[in-house]
């Protein structure tokens, strides 16, 4: 599994899976109501709200509500760049009323947090890889007054450490996502971390910072109001939700590619039927036409994954982030 294997879901596998969801929508409304889910079910998110992880955790909220007849509930549990709230869904009783949204962060984690008292791959069951996006370049419109990436490029290498970088906190893909850049560009940027996106955006609207790497689907709605501005979205190819803003490969960094990828987990030990029925639930969910617009507005794409082929996915990437953090050397702010 690599990012040319995500990058290659199309319309039709949406298609797809949004008739299988919507025709087991039914089903899970009435024949499983006396199985799971039985009552609400709680959806541990490990970022504070209003990050990237909510914006698309919410809008799958409503939808499960719909889909389920019972809710999801949204706990967030920020801190420790997301493994604090994994550390607390690790423990949670596996008996499928406790999920978890973790984040391309999780498979960052074990190479920047050496004593993690949970494994993300060994105290998990993963369940469904639920979006796929580009991370983008965004910057604050008033303190980079440069409207294009080679222009502000220029200007950053021109005065190093002079501009500074605000991310999700140390060892999130928003972190890593800056150290690449700075191996690939030479320029030199301060990093700012935070305790989720949600506040690194906030600051960077304000203007207390100059820029971020930030998933698009956080960033969306900020670069559609104008409150922040996109250089570049990381990648060999452009993004259908905004097609005027360049990709890496077109500005010159063919190498710089970074997507912010969301799934949702089980603890271990979590019944076999529940995670069926689960994985039913979320895919139903996401193939609602409210679901899949909120998809299509952030630039995200909803994986046709197996459960083996997310649980693949997780463990390539553990490698590749571990191999980019001990080329970068980064560490924990």
């Amino acid at each position: 599994m690599n990012d040319t294997t995500l990058s290659g879901l199309n319309r039709r596998s949406v298609l797809r899976y949004a008739a299988v969801g919507l025709a087991a929508g039914p089903l899970l409304g009435h024949a499983q109501s006396k199985d799971w889910p039985s009552k609400p079910v709680t959806l541990v998110v490990p970022f504070p709200a209003g990050g990237g992880t909510d914006a698309f955790a919410r809008p799958l909220s409503a939808a499960f509500a719909k889909v389920t007849g019972q809710q999801l509930v949204i706990d967030n549990r920020g801190g420790a760049g997301g493994t604090l709230g994994a550390s607390i869904a690790a423990k949670a009783a596996p008996d499928g009323y406790t999920l978890f949204m973790g984040a391309v962060h999780h498979a960052i984690a074990p190479a920047m947090y050496p004593k993690l008292d949970y494994d993300i791959e060994k105290d998990f069951v993963p369940l469904v890889l639920v979006a796929t996006v580009p991370q983008v370049l965004v910057v604050n419109p008033q303190k980079v007054p440069e409207s294009d990436f080679k222009s502000f490029l220029a200007r950053v290498l021109k005065n190093p450490d002079k501009l500074n970088y605000a991310s999700a906190g140390g060892g999130t893909s928003h972190h890593l996502a800056g150290e690449l850049f700075k191996q690939q560009t030479g320029a030199a940027i301060t990093h700012i971390p935070y305790r989720g996106s949600g506040p690194a955006l906030q600051d960077l609207i304000a203007g207390n910072v100059d820029m971020m790497f930030d998933g698009l689907g956080s960033s969306a709605t900020h670069i559609q109001s104008g409150r922040v501005k996109a250089l570049m979205v990381a990648g060999a190819k452009r993004n259908a939700a905004f097609p005027e803003v360049p990709c890496a490969a077109e500005v010159g960094l063919p190498e710089y590619t970074v997507q912010t990828w969301y799934g949702i987990w089980a603890p271990k030990g979590t019944p076999a039927a529940a995670q069926t029925r689960a994985v039913e639930a979320i895919r139903a969910a996401g193939a609602t036409p409210d679901a899949q617009a909120v998809w299509a507005k952030q630039g995200a794409e909803f994986s046709p994954f197996t459960q083996r082929q997310f649980g693949q996915f997780v463990s390539s990437e553990v490698k590749r982030w571990a191999q980019v953090v001990k080329l970068s050397g980064a560490k924990l702010d």
